[in-house]
């Protein structure tokens, strides 16, 4: 699906997305419009789904994160998009997962401190619905992060 300029392309465009495409495309090695009417088409066909910028939640005051592992209640109809829809509302929640096995989701929260992830969790997360069980893992560090795909 992808030859080797559409990868060089990637490439390049995953490192700096903030690139310009005239730039981009020098260093691709393609024409302007050549560059441009491949990312439409990698665009078009959903090989890429968007930019976006990435915020440091720290910088905002956020030194708490927390990855809670969720198991629900699965005689219930409807119990994973009762509970994902109820903890899309909580704004601490930064990313949902699912799972095939013991846990069925992970939430990623952030909290300002300690006493604030307390209030979340016994305010907002322990009256989410159809919780069976729920284990809390602090994050202590980040050893690799959201890194660049092998292109």
């Amino acid at each position: 699906m992808l030859d080797d300029t559409d990868r060089r392309i990637l490439r390049l465009y995953q490192a700096d997305p903030s690139i310009s495409s005239a730039d981009l495309a020098e260093r691709a090695g393609v024409s302007s419009g050549a560059c441009w009417r491949r990312l439409e088409k990698m665009r078009s066909t959903g090989v890429i789904n968007g930019v976006q910028a990435v915020i440091d939640w720290r910088a905002l005051g956020y030194e708490v994160e927390v990855s809670l592992r969720v198991v629900l209640d699965k005689t219930i109809p409807n119990a994973f998009e009762t509970f994902s829809a109820a903890a899309r509302d909580v704004p601490e929640v930064l990313e949902i997962q699912s799972f095939l096995g013991r846990v069925d989701l992970r939430l990623s929260l952030i909290a300002r401190d300690m006493a604030h992830y307390q209030k979340l969790y016994r305010e907002r997360i322990l009256t989410l619905p159809h919780i069976v069980d729920i284990e809390a893992l602090m994050h202590v560090a980040r050893i690799q992060g959201q890194g660049t795909l092998p292109i």
